[in-house]
C-alpha cells in the first residue's frame, strides 16, 4: 500500500516519511543541536545542497521533518516549516512576501498579535496594510492597491466566527497577482484545505488543534508549490524560528487523535451552541453549524465540519460576560484553544485588547463577546456549568 493512497485517518498515524535506523516505531527525539559528518566532502555536499542529509537543527533535524512533512501532507502540500510559535509562522509570511512599500491586506477581525504587529511594527520597515471585512468579496476588492502584495485570511475569523469565500477569495487574488494565505488553525486540515482552493499559503498555530493538549507553543507554514516553499524556508531558518525538536515530538504525538478529538469536539459544539442559542440570557451565538449563521451554507460548502469554536454575547454586556466567566467552574477561563478541555475568554480585554475601540467595533468585537472554546469533556457536564455560570449573570 502507498502511504500516499491511505485516508487522512491513517495519515494522521503513518505519514511523515522518516525511518529510524534503530526499529523505532515511531520518530525519535534528536535532541541535538549538530550532525556528524562522515567526512569533509560530505560535509561539503551537505552544504551544497548536491546530497540531503543532516547539518544543524536550526536547518532542519528528523524529529521536525517527521511532522512538518505529516502536515504538509495533511494539507495537499509541497512542503511544511514548522516554527517555535504561531506568530512565528506568521512573521515568517509576513517578512518572505512583504517588503519596503507593499501593502496587505486582511481581516479586520484578524487575530490580535497578528494585526497588531502589522500596524505597530511594520510601518517602520514601509509595509502597509487595510482591514476590511474579508466576509464581503467586495470590500476585498475595494482595498485592493497597486502595490498590494498579500491576502492575509483567517476562516472562520477569530472570535468573529465569519466565513470568507476561499474560492472567490483566490479569483480576486489572481487576477491582481496577489498571494494568498490563510491562517487555517480553527478548522485544522481535518476541516478544511485552502491549498485545495487555490491558496499558496497556509498556516497554523500548532499549539491548538494540531496539539491539542495546550502543552507546548509551536507553528507550522506550508507551502503550495516548491518556489514558495524555498523562499519560506530561507526566512525561517535564517531568522531562526524554527521549533525545538522536543516540542515538535510531542505536537507529532497529538496530531494523530486529531480527527477523534476534533469529531467529539464539534459534536459537543453544536449540542452547545443549540443550547446557548435557546438561552433567554444569551443574545446571539455565531456558530458555522447553526442555520442562523450568516455564513451557514458557505461553511457547509467549504468546511467539513462546522468546527468546536463559539462565539455568544450574553445579554447585560461586559459585566455579565465577566460574572459568566468568573463563575464558570468546569470550563478554564484562559486564552488560546484547540485542546481537549473547554476553554473560555473574553477577547475584547484578552487576545484583542490592543485593537482600538473604533477597530473593535468595526470588526464586530463587541465588549460583551465571550468566545469558547470546546473540549472533549462529557457534553452534559459543560452545559451544566455553562448553566449555573449563566443563571448569576
Amino acid at each position: 500500500m502507498d502511504k500516499s493512497d491511505i485516508g487522512f485517518d491513517s495519515k494522521l498515524i503513518h505519514a511523515g516519511g522518516i525511518t529510524d535506523e534503530k526499529g523505532s516505531a515511531v520518530t525519535p527525539i534528536y535532541q541535538t543541536s549538530t550532525f556528524k559528518f562522515k567526512s569533509a566532502d560530505q560535509g561539503a555536499r551537505f552544504f551544497s545542497g548536491e546530497e540531503k542529509g543532516y547539518i544543524y537543527t536550526r536547518l532542519g533535524n528528523p524529529t521536525i521533518e517527521d511532522l512538518e512533512n505529516t502536515v504538509a501532507d495533511l494539507e495537499n502540500g509541497f512542503g511544511g516549516l514548522a516554527t517555535a510559535s504561531g506568530m512565528a509562522a506568521v512573521n515568517t509570511v509576513y517578512l518572505t512576501l512583504l517588503g519596503q512599500g507593499d501593502h496587505m491586506i486582511s481581516h479586520n477581525a484578524l487575530y490580535g498579535p497578528s494585526r497588531g504587529i502589522m500596524e505597530k511594527l511594520y510601518p517602520k520597515y514601509g509595509v502597509q496594510s487595510d482591514f476590511v471585512d474579508a466576509t464581503k468579496i467586495e470590500e476585498i476588492e475595494q482595498a485592493i492597491k497597486p502595490n498590494t502584495k498579500l491576502l492575509y485570511l483567517e476562516t472562520p475569523a477569530n472570535p468573529t466566527i465569519g466565513i470568507t469565500d476561499l474560492k472567490k477569495a483566490v479569483e480576486l487574488a489572481k487576477k491582481h497577482n496577489i498571494i494568498t494565505c490563510v491562517d487555517n488553525t480553527f478548522c485544522s486540515p481535518y476541516l478544511q484545505k485552502p491549498l485545495d482552493f487555490g491558496i499558496d499559503i497556509v498556516l497554523h498555530s500548532m499549539t491548538k488543534f494540531i496539539n491539542g493538549h495546550a502543552d507546548i507553543v509551536g507553528g507550522i507554514v506550508v507551502a503550495k508549490d516548491k518556489a514558495m516553499f524555498e523562499e519560506l524556508k530561507y526566512v525561517m531558518t535564517n531568522m531562526g524560528f524554527n521549533i525545538d525538536p522536543h516540542q515538535a515530538f510531542l505536537a507529532r504525538r497529538g496530531l494523530k487523535t486529531l480527527a477523534i478529538r476534533i469529531d467529539r469536539a464539534q459534536e459537543n459544539a453544536m449540542k452547545i451552541a443549540e443550547y446557548l442559542e435557546s438561552y433567554p440570557k444569551v443574545d446571539w451565538v455565531l456558530y458555522p453549524g447553526l442555520k442562523s449563521h450568516p455564513h451557514y451554507e458557505l461553511g457547509v460548502a467549504q468546511m467539513d465540519g462546522p468546527g468546536a469554536m463559539i462565539s455568544f454575547e450574553v445579554k447585560g454586556g461586559v459585566e455579565a460576560g465577566k460574572k459568566v466567566m468568573d463563575n464558570v467552574k468546569l470550563a478554564v477561563l484562559a486564552v488560546s484553544l484547540g485542546g481537549v478541555e473547554t476553554l473560555i475568554q473574553h477577547p475584547a480585554s484578552m487576545t484583542h485588547s490592543k485593537l482600538s475601540p473604533e477597530a473593535k467595533k468595526v470588526a464586530g468585537i463587541s465588549d460583551g463577546l465571550v468566545r469558547l472554546s470546546i473540549g472533549i469533556e462529557a457534553v452534559d457536564d459543560i452545559i451544566y456549568d455553562l448553566d449555573q455560570a449563566l443563571q448569576k449573570a
